[in-house]
C-alpha cells in the first residue's frame, strides 16, 4: 500500500509517500509559510536532489494541492494518479481520553478532535484543517488518525492525575496525557529488536530529546509514565518551554512584573527552556553545544540543567518500573549530540550505565552506545514517527 503522511501544523505541513510493503519512502517534502507571503514547497523524490518550489499557499487546501500536483506530475511525480495512494495518514497531538489507538476517521472522530482543541490549542485545530483538505481533494480514499497521546493512555491512575481536587478531572478531564507518542512507541519496540528481545520481557526508558523533549517509562511493552502532562508544557526544560515550575511563580511574576495570566504563560513557553536559562544566546541546542565546548557561561549554564533534569527523570521511571533494562537515546538532540548523552549518563552509574566512547561518537544509525560489560543498556536509535504513522495506518485497515 501507499501510504501519505501528514503533519499540519499551524503554518507548515509535512509530508512522506511510504510505500508500506517495503517500508520504503518515496518522496517527502515540506510546505512552509502557509497563509504567509513567501510560502513554498520544499519536495525531495528519494534518490533525487530537493526541489524547492515558491507559490502563494493561502490555506492548507492550498499546500496539500500543491503536494498532490508534485507527486503526480511529470518530471516531478512518483505515482501517475492520486488512486494510486491508498490511504492517508494524519498525525494528531491531542486525542483526550477518547482514543487509546489510530482510528479512522469519519464525522464523529472528527468532531472528538475538535472537542480536544481546548487541550492542544496550538496543533489539533491545524491537524483538523488538513484532514479537511484531504477530503475535500481525495474524496474516497480512507483516512486515519494516528494520535500523539494514543500510547500514553495506558498510564495508571496513580500516574495520570494531579494532586488538586478529584472533581476537576471528573469535571474537566484535567489530568497528564503525555506526547510524543508514536516516537515513543516506534522507538521501544526497535529498541527491543536490537536487543534481540521481545517487547513484553523490557523495562525500556525512552528519552525523546530535541526542541520539544520528554522522557517516558516503557514497561513491558506499555506507556506506565511520561514526563509532559496536560498540556506539552510540564516535564524536562526545552527548546522555549520552561518544564516542571512551581505553579506558585506564575502569581509571583505577574504582581512583581504587572503581567496578565495568559502573558506568564507566554512566557513559559515561548520564553524560557534553554533558552531562558541562557539569558536569551539561543534556543538551538547547536549553538549551545558549541557555548559550552568554548567555555562560555550561558551555553554551559543551559546544558548543564537538561542534562541534570533528564537523569532526575530517569532515576524517576527506574523507581516506577522497579528496574530498567535499557536507557534510549532519541530525536534531533538525542540521536546527535554525543555530549549531551554524556552528561546525562554521567549520573546514572548507580545502574551499571557505562558508555563505550568510540560508539557514542557515532551518529545516524541504530546502536548500543552502552560498554559491552555495562549493567544497563543505552541505546541511540533514530526516531521514524512517519514510518510509525503508515505502519498504525496500514494496520487498521488491514
Amino acid at each position: 500500500m501507499n501510504i501519505l503522511v501528514i503533519n499540519c501544523g499551524s503554518s507548515s505541513l509535512k509530508f512522506q509517500l511510504i510505500d508500506s510493503g517495503q517500508e520504503q519512502v518515496i518522496a517527502k517534502g515540506l510546505c512552509e509559510r502557509i497563509g504567509i507571503e513567501g510560502s513554498r514547497l520544499v519536495y525531495q523524490k528519494t534518490g533525487c536532489e530537493k526541489q524547492t518550489m515558491e507559490a502563494p499557499m493561502k490555506e492548507h487546501k492550498s499546500a496539500v494541492k500543491m503536494v498532490l500536483d508534485a507527486l503526480t506530475a511529470p518530471g516531478t511525480g512518483v505515482i501517475k494518479a492520486l488512486s494510486r495512494i491508498d490511504a492517508v495518514g494524519h498525525r494528531i497531538v491531542h486525542g483526550g481520553e477518547r482514543f487509546s489507538s489510530s482510528v479512522r476517521i469519519d464525522g464523529a472522530v472528527m468532531k472528538a478532535i475538535e472537542e480536544c482543541c481546548e487541550l492542544a490549542p496550538l496543533h489539533n485545530p491545524a491537524n483538523l484543517i488538513g484532514i479537511q483538505a484531504c477530503m475535500e481533494l481525495m474524496p474516497g480514499t480512507p483516512m486515519v488518525a494516528v494520535f500523539d497521546t494514543a500510547f500514553h493512555q495506558t498510564m495508571p491512575e496513580e500516574a495520570y492525575l494531579y494532586g488538586i481536587p478529584y472533581r476537576y478531572y471528573e469535571k474537566y478531564k484535567i489530568r497528564r496525557y503525555g506526547f510524543h507518542g508514536t516516537s515513543h512507541a516506534y522507538v521501544a519496540a526497535r529498541a527491543a529488536q536490537l536487543l534481540g528481545e521481545a517487547p513484553g520481557k523490557l523495562k525500556l526508558i525512552v528519552c525523546h530529546l530535541g526542541n520539544g523533549a520528554s522522557v517516558s517509562a516503557v514497561k513491558y511493552g506499555r506507556s506506565v509514565d511520561t514526563s509532559m502532562g496536560m498540556t506539552p508544557l510540564e516535564g524536562l526544560i526545552m527548546g522555549t518551554r520552561s518544564g516542571d515550575v512551581d505553579p506558585a511563580l506564575i502569581e509571583f511574576i505577574a504582581h512583581k512584573e504587572g503581567r496578565t495570566l495568559e502573558e506568564i504563560l507566554q512566557i513559559l513557553n515561548r520564553e524560557s527552556g534553554v533558552l531562558g536559562l541562557s539569558g536569551g544566546f539561543s534556543s538551538d541546542f547547536r549553538d549551545l553545544e558549541d557555548a559550552f565546548h568554548e567555555g562560555r557561561e550561558e551555553g554551559r549554564r543551559a546544558m548543564k540543567a537538561f542534562a541534570y533534569r533528564t537523569a532526575k527523570y530517569i532515576g524517576a521511571y527506574t523507581a516506577a518500573m522497579n528496574g530498567v533494562d535499557g536507557i534510549c537515546f532519541t530525536a534531533g538532540l538525542g540521536e546527535n549530540s554525543s555530549l549531551i548523552r554524556d552528561m546525562i549518563c554521567s549520573y546514572l552509574g548507580y545502574l551499571g550505565v557505562c558508555l563505550d566512547q568510540e560508539q557514542n561518537q557515532k551518529r545516524g544509525e541504530d546502536l548500543i552506545i552502552s560498554a559491552p560489560d555495562a549493567g544497563t543498556k543505552v541505546m541511540v536509535i533514530p526516531t521514524n514517527e512517519e514510518l510509525a504513522i503508515a505502519r498504525e495506518t496500514c494496520a487498521l485497515l488491514e
